[in-house]
C-alpha cells in the first residue's frame, strides 16, 4: 500500500519537485558552472559546447560588456579595458597588487589607501567585485538556459568556491559579486574541499588524501580524512598569490632577457603574456616549443624554449608550493607515507615538473583520473545539491571544513589570547572569559586579531569595538565573556558580554580590503621560524604585566594603610618596589618573576595587618549576634 505525504499548503514542496542548485568555480583563468542531474554532477556547457568560460571581461566603446571568449579575443588590442585574472584583485588594496606599475590598467586606490583597488575603464570606474559579478552573471544565465530552456525557471541557490586561504575580505568580496550577479549564495566552499567531495564520492574513496590545488592565481593544499561519508579537513595551507600566472610571467621575463627586447607597450605586453601561456602549455606535451610573437613595432621575437629551460626558470615557484604542503602535513600530524592519494586540482597542475615534485614529496604518483579544471565545480555542485535538500538517504555524507589561521583578542602587554585555534572545524563557536585590569574600569576595548604569533604586532588586525557601561568593580572582579563565531563560509562575528549586568556589544568582522596577499602564508612561516623567540617574548610580556599590576596594587595599599608599617618595614618594601620597577622594563622575565615573589614575601605581614584593620572597621559598633 502506498503512503501519501501530507503537509500544510506552502510548507513543503511536492514529493516530485526538486530545487535546482548550481556549483560555481570562479577561477583566476577560467570559470565553470555545474549541477547535479540524475544523481550525477555534470559541468554545463555554453551554446557552442565550451565547458570553460575564460575569466575575462571587456568593456566596449559601444557600452557592451563582453565576457569570456569574446573578451579574450580583444585582450591584446584593448588591454586597458579588458580585465584578466581579476580574482587576484578581490579584496585587495593597490599596495597589495604585485607589479602594478607593469600592468596596463589605470588603477585607482581605495579611500585613504584602505579600500579595494579599482580600475578606470571607458565604462567608468570598476571594482573587482563588479568585474567578477559580470563573470558570475554569465554563468548564471548559462545555467538557467541549460536547466530551464525557454520555459524559464528560478535557481534555488549556488555554492561558490574560493581558495582555502582567502581571508575574510576576499570571501566577503566574492559574496558581494554573487549578489550583483543575482545569485543566492548558499555557501562559500573551499576549493580543495570541493575537489575532495567530487573525488571521494565519485570513487567511494576512504582514508587520508591530500588535495594539491594550483590554479591560475592561487595555491592551496589540504589534508583530508574520508571515512564512511565524512569529509574531515585535517589541515590546510597555501599561498593566495601564487598560481599559473606567475609561471607565465617568469617565462615572459626570461624571453625578454634572451631576445633583449626594449620596453613594451601595454598591448605588446599582453601579446607576450598570451604567448607565454601558450608555450607553457605546449611544454607539457613537447620537449621544446617556439616562442614566436610579432610586436606592434614590427620586431619579431623568436626564441626556442626547452622543457629544461622552463623547469629551471620556475624551480623556485614549484618550491613555494612544497613548503606549505610539508607544513600542512605537520599540522595534521602525518607523514607523506600515511597519505593514500594526492588529488591534483587546477590547470597549472598539468605542468610536468609540478607533478614530478609532488610525486617525490608524497612518494607516489598523483591522481589524475578527474579533469583538474572541472573537479572543483563538480564538488561545488554536489554540495549545492545537498544544501538544496535534494540528497537521498543513501547519499548521506558530512562535510567538516576548517579555518586556516587562529583567531583571538589582544590582552594586556600586547599579547594574543587565541580563542579559536587554526584548523578548527567550521562552523564553530567558542567563548572565553576575561576581566578588567584597573579598579573602577567601566569600558573594555576588544581588539580582534588573526595569526599564529604571540604578539599582536606580528598578527593581522581584523576589527575593534568597545564594551561600555561595565559596573565599576574592583580590578579582576568583572566577568566579561568574549564569544567568537565562525560561520560555514568562514566569516567571523565577535561579541562581548559582562555577565553580572548583562551589558553586551558585538561586531560582524568585515576587515578592510587593503590587505597583503601574502599575509597568511607569511604568518604561518613566521610562527614556525620564531616559535622559540615567541615563547620567550610571551613569558616576558606576561611577567611585565604582572609586575606592573603588583607595583600599582602595592603602591595603592601603601597610600591607604602605610601607617601600619614601621620605618624599617616600609624601607624594605620600598627597596623591593624600586628593584621591580627597574626590572619591569628589562628583558629578563625570570628576574621579574623573582622580584615579584620577593615583594609578595616582603608584604605578607602588611597584607595581614590590612586584613585585620578591614575586619575591625567592618565590625565596629556591631553586636556579635547580628554579624
Amino acid at each position: 500500500m502506498a503512503l501519501l505525504q501530507i503537509s500544510e499548503p506552502g510548507e513543503s514542496p511536492a514529493p516530485h519537485q526538486r530545487r535546482v542548485a548550481i556549483g560555481i568555480d570562479l577561477g583566476t583563468t577560467n570559470s565553470l558552472v555545474a549541477t547535479v542531474r540524475n544523481s550525477i554532477a555534470v559541468v554545463l556547457n555554453d551554446e557552442e559546447g565550451h565547458p570553460l568560460l575564460p575569466s575575462i571581461v571587456r568593456y566596449g566603446a559601444d557600452g557592451n560588456v563582453a565576457v569570456g571568449y569574446e573578451a579574450q579575443a580583444q585582450q591584446a588590442s584593448d588591454p586597458k579595458n579588458t580585465i584578466v585574472s581579476v580574482k587576484r584583485f578581490m579584496g585587495r588594496g593597490l599596495k597589495d597588487v604585485a607589479h602594478a606599475e607593469n600592468s596596463p590598467y589605470d588603477f585607482i586606490d581605495g579611500p585613504n589607501g584602505a579600500g579595494m583597488v579599482q580600475m578606470r575603464t571607458r565604462a567608468g570606474v570598476k571594482s573587482p567585485v563588479e568585474v567578477s559579478g559580470e563573470i558570475l552573471r554569465v554563468l548564471r544565465l548559462r545555467a538557467e538556459a541549460a536547466l530551464f530552456g525557454s520555459d524559464g525557471g528560478e535557481l534555488y541557490g549556488a555554492v561558490i568556491t574560493v581558495p582555502a586561504y582567502f581571508d575574510d575580505a576576499q570571501r566577503q568580496a566574492t559574496k558581494d559579486a554573487a549578489k550583483l550577479a543575482g545569485l543566492n549564495v548558499m555557501r562559500l566552499l573551499n576549493e580543495p574541499t570541493a575537489a575532495a567531495i567530487a573525488y571521494g564520492l565519485d570513487n567511494a574513496a576512504e582514508g587520508i588524501y591530500a588535495v594539491f590545488d594550483l590554479g591560475g592565481g592561487t595555491f592551496d593544499i589540504s589534508i583530508l580524512r574520508l571515512t564512511k561519508g565524512v569529509f574531515e579537513v585535517l589541515a590546510t595551507g597555501g599561498d593566495s598569490a601564487l598560481g599559473g600566472d606567475d609561471f607565465d610571467h617568469r617565462l615572459f621575463c626570461w624571453v625578454l632577457e634572451q631576445a633583449r627586447v626594449p620596453p613594451l607597450s601595454d598591448g605588446d605586453t599582453r601579446v607576450m603574456l598570451i604567448k607565454a601561456r601558450q608555450v607553457k602549455e605546449d611544454l607539457t606535451l613537447h620537449a621544446e616549443a617556439r616562442f614566436n610573437a610579432k610586436l606592434s613595432t614590427g620586431q619579431v621575437v623568436d626564441v626556442m624554449v626547452t622543457q629544461r629551460d622552463f623547469w629551471d626558470m620556475t624551480r623556485h615557484l614549484v618550491a613555494k608550493t612544497l613548503a606549505p604542503a610539508k607544513k600542512a602535513l605537520r599540522d595534521a600530524g602525518l607523514t607523506p607515507a600515511e597519505v593514500k592519494g594526492v588529488v591534483m586540482v587546477g590547470g597549472a597542475t598539468r605542468m610536468l615538473h609540478v607533478q614530478r615534485a609532488v610525486a617525490e614529496l608524497f612518494g607516489q604518483a598523483p591522481l589524475n583520473n578527474l579533469d583538474p579544471d572541472k573537479v572543483v565545480a563538480l564538488g561545488a555542485a554536489i554540495q549545492a545539491n545537498a544544501l538544496a535538500g535534494n540528497r537521498s538517504s543513501e547519499e548521506d555524507w558530512l562535510l567538516l571544513d576548517v579555518i586556516p589561521l587562529s583567531l583571538g583578542i589582544e590582552t594586556m602587554g600586547g599579547l594574543v589570547e587565541k580563542i579559536i585555534p587554526r584548523n578548527s572545524t567550521i562552523p564553530v563557536a567558542k567563548a572565553q572569559e576575561f576581566t578588567t585590569f584597573k579598579d573602577g574600569q567601566t569600558a573594555m576595548a576588544v581588539h580582534v586579531v588573526q595569526g599564529e604569533r604571540e604578539l599582536v604586532s606580528d598578527c593581522r588586525s581584523l576589527a575593534r569595538f568597545e564594551l561600555r557601561d561595565i559596573p565599576p568593580f574592583a580590578a579582576g572582579a568583572a566577568r566579561i565573556r568574549v564569544t567568537f563565531q565562525v560561520d560555514a563560509d568562514g566569516l567571523l562575528s565577535v561579541s562581548a558580554k559582562e555577565m553580572t549586568s548583562g551589558i553586551e556589544a558585538a561586531v560582524a568582522v568585515k576587515p578592510s580590503y587593503g590587505l597583503a596577499d601574502s599575509d597568511i602564508t607569511r604568518m604561518l612561516k613566521d610562527s614556525f621560524e620564531h616559535a622559540r623567540d615567541d615563547v620567550h617574548v610571551r613569558a616576558l610580556r606576561e611577567q611585565q604585566v604582572e609586575g606592573e599590576r603588583m607595583l600599582e596594587a602595592v603602591n595603592a595599599a601603601l597610600s591607604a594603610d602605610g601607617d601600619l608599617l614601621s620605618a624599617d618595614e616600609r624601607s624594605a618594601i620600598d627597596a623591593e618596589l624600586a628593584s621591580l620597577k627597574g626590572l619591569v622594563s628589562g628583558r629578563d622575565h625570570r628576574a621579574i618573576k623573582s622580584a615579584i615573589e620577593h615583594i609578595n614575601h616582603a608584604t605578607e605581614n602588611f597584607a595581614a595587618r590590612r586584613m585585620d584593620r578591614s575586619v575591625k572597621q567592618a565590625l565596629a559598633g556591631k553586636n556579635i549576634a547580628n554579624v
